[in-house]
């Protein structure tokens, strides 16, 4: 990727990055695949599943802070739930 922003990965992931995946895993980014479209792919931080992989641009993932890891690890659900209710809340503004 290059140091401007690749519109098919609007986050700006990279390897070694911690992103929220589609199913609100932190999930630590081990490749990157852009061939086409860009496509993120790395470990569960909850429990460990991989490959793990997301469209950058269609899945929209989004960076998580490390310090952030281990309270949605206790709260999968809650947080899920968190992030679910915020999604909504956005769809609603941009309609």
């Amino acid at each position: 990727m290059d140091a401007e922003r690749d519109p098919r990965n609007p986050a700006g992931i990279r390897v070694g990055d911690i992103y929220e995946d589609c199913s609100f895993h932190p999930v630590l980014c081990t490749e990157i695949d852009d061939d086409g479209g860009v496509v993120l792919s790395g470990v569960s931080l909850i429990d460990g599943t991989f490959p793990r992989s997301c469209d950058a641009q269609y899945c929209a993932p989004i960076r998580i802070p490390v310090e952030d890891v281990m309270a949605i690890k206790r709260d999968l659900a809650g947080y899920a739930r968190r992030r679910q209710a915020a999604l909504r809340a956005v769809g609603r503004e941009t309609q």
